[in-house]
């Protein structure tokens, strides 16, 4: 039979690509993260709603939002120094215990009927203190389950899981909101981090790979991240990519802030609606990490293209006539959106010595998700100003021009410097170090 060889083949392929759930304490962690983060896009869908409901304020949703991250955008690039000398296993074990407290805050008041608005600021910047502690200790979490030999596999897998959740979460918790009102949310998402807590407590501390602790580990936190920071504005082809997740990250990953004022006051749809378009997101996310999964090394020209692409569908849908309109380019713009930060991660990850790549990492996620509180201040403010149509086709247009200013950045740096591996400088000689690796970028579950 000619189909001989090739099960096998196939075979072989789908067990590569589940290697990391050999691990127990793997299996553990991906299969509680899967609920709680499904819970966490719950109680986001939620909240904003909550606030709309509430206030029908614009700049008070873009503020929740703000505060949510603002702790991220202040402490994203220190916790970065500081997480890897801690012991990780015990510090999510609070961290998740922390936020299991808060979201049972907000059901309790929420369905006491005693909720105001300074709550909802106040837990926003609670559960923002919490994840910028949590953040880079979960993705720095998997390195010790699972070895750096399974590493990419498993860092493949969270990003499935992560946009399943998105994909199910926002869909669920509009029929919810629908059927039995906004505290139902709230309560299932407490309950969703208990998941987390037993599984962290099941697992087998015995088995956890031990990773060597950098030399370099108990120097000035802040000459750290001068180093780090001279290391990348030295090398233009990072400082491309650092350009562009500038403009996208504070301008164009705002799903919290936007997708609740398209459906409000753009399309006049119901919390069922509004849920809808959040799963619109979800899925082109979905569809972007599967695709990325098969799409071998990433390179700037595929940075810039999805770059493109996602400022081009944000500025049409703007102009979106209908609910199904808007639906399928938040799904086009959300896809773009996925191949462009898993693109800019590997290419900074693989452009970056093993000595500082979680520094580079920390600027990373201050840049892709940090940012979200002056893109949803700035959002929440032009919107009571021009209306949300306006607003959207203003962030598009800006999400364009940050694609055209590190084409500019890149054409100049080539013509006035050259390559910069021929350059002199300690910039390049920390860039021949960096390993080579043909492994997937990490991509993170910001909840912009």
């Amino acid at each position: 039979m000619p189909t001989t060889g090739l099960q096998p083949a196939l075979g072989g392929r789908l067990s590569r690509s589940v290697v990391a759930f050999r691990n127990y304490n793997y299996r553990l962690f991906w299969s509680s993260q899967l609920i709680s983060q499904a819970g966490a896009w719950m109680q986001k869908v939620a909240q904003a709603w909550l606030v709309l409901e509430l206030t029908h304020s614009p700049l008070a949703l873009g503020t929740v939002t703000a505060l949510q991250f603002l702790p991220i955008l202040c402490g994203s690039m220190f916790f970065s120094v500081f997480v890897d000398r801690m012991p990780k296993h015990r510090l999510l074990l609070g961290t998740q215990f922390l936020a299991l407290v808060q979201s049972a805050i907000l059901a309790v008041l929420t369905a006491g009927g005693h909720i105001q608005l300074w709550h909802l600021y106040a837990l926003a910047l609670f559960m923002g203190l919490i994840n910028s502690v949590d953040n880079p200790t979960r993705l720095s979490f998997v390195m010790e389950l699972v070895g750096r030999e399974n590493v990419v596999n498993a860092v493949s897998l969270n990003s499935a899981m992560n946009n399943g959740a998105r994909l199910l979460g926002p869909a669920i918790a509009g029929a919810i909101i629908a059927a039995w009102g906004v505290p139902t949310c709230f309560f299932i998402n407490a309950v969703s981090f208990l998941a987390v807590l037993i599984a962290l407590l099941l697992m087998r501390p015995s088995e956890f790979h031990a990773l060597p602790v950098r030399s370099e580990a108990r120097r000035n936190p802040l000459a750290e991240l001068g180093e780090s920071l001279r290391f990348l504005f030295g090398v233009p082809r990072l400082v491309v990519v650092i350009i562009m997740l500038a403009g996208l990250g504070c301008f164009g990953f705002n799903y919290n802030t936007v997708v609740p004022l398209i459906a409000e006051q753009g399309l006049h749809v119901g919390a069922e609606g509004f849920g809808l378009l959040m799963t619109a997101v979800g899925l082109g996310a979905l569809l972007g990490a599967i695709t990325v999964a098969g799409a071998g090394r990433s390179s700037r020209r595929r940075i810039l293209i999805a770059g493109t692409a996602f400022g081009l569908a944000q500025l049409v849908l703007a102009f979106a006539p209908s609910f199904i309109t808007a639906f399928a380019l938040l799904s086009v713009q959300s896809f773009a959106g996925m191949l462009f930060t898993t693109a800019s991660n590997t290419t900074l990850q693989l452009g970056s010595p093993d000595s500082m790549r979680g520094r580079v990492m920390g600027l990373y996620t201050t840049l892709l998700v940090g940012t979200t509180p002056i893109g949803a201040v700035l959002t929440g403010a032009l919107t009571d100003a021009a209306g949300v149509r306006t607003t959207v086709a203003a962030w598009g247009g800006v999400c364009l021009l940050s694609v055209a200013a590190a084409l500019v950045y890149g054409f100049r740096a080539r013509r006035t410097m050259g390559s910069v591996a021929q350059l002199p400088s300690e910039s390049s000689a920390l860039a021949e170090q960096a390993p080579v690796d043909s492994g997937a970028g990490q991509t993170i579950n910001s909840a912009a």
